[in-house]
């Protein structure tokens, strides 16, 4: 259970360090940003996932910004939530993490099938693996009660 908190705050506060840094891109030039730190991570500027990536971010507009924030922001805050209930071995936090997580479950399955990547095939089998260990967790406790 503490593995499945501490995933789950640490892809918060992931997205929370995303919407941050996207409300600090309003009214920057965008492309210009990621070249920066591009070169100070010191990044081949030839790295062809470089040149994809400053593809999509320029086309970022501010109203673009915004809206990834909120929902980075939203998304980020939910997953703090189920984090730290499941943290301190909230009953409410393991019905959340089931229901939360299984909702993604087909939009992980569409994404695969438009784009098969391993990561988003890992990501689908962590998250089914989260829901199974869960609801047989909430089973388990149901029938000692």
């Amino acid at each position: 259970m503490r593995l499945i908190a501490a995933f789950k705050l640490f892809k918060g506060l992931v997205l929370l360090a995303v919407g941050i840094g996207a409300l600090k891109l309003l009214h920057k030039d965008v492309a210009f940003e990621v070249e920066h730190w591009a070169d100070m991570f010191r990044v081949d500027p030839n790295n062809r996932y470089i040149h994809h990536f400053l593809a999509k971010v320029s086309n970022l507009n501010p109203k673009k910004l915004r809206e990834l924030s909120v929902g980075t922001f939203f998304y980020s805050a939910m997953l703090l939530t189920e984090g730290t209930g499941l943290l301190l071995g909230k009953r409410w936090a393991e019905y959340f993490t089931v229901i939360a997580t299984s909702s993604f479950i087909p939009l992980e399955i569409y994404e695969i099938a438009r784009r098969v990547d391993a990561a988003r095939i890992v990501l689908l089998l962590i998250n089914i693996a989260i829901v199974i260990y869960l609801v047989l967790e909430l089973y388990r406790d149901r029938e000692h009660r």
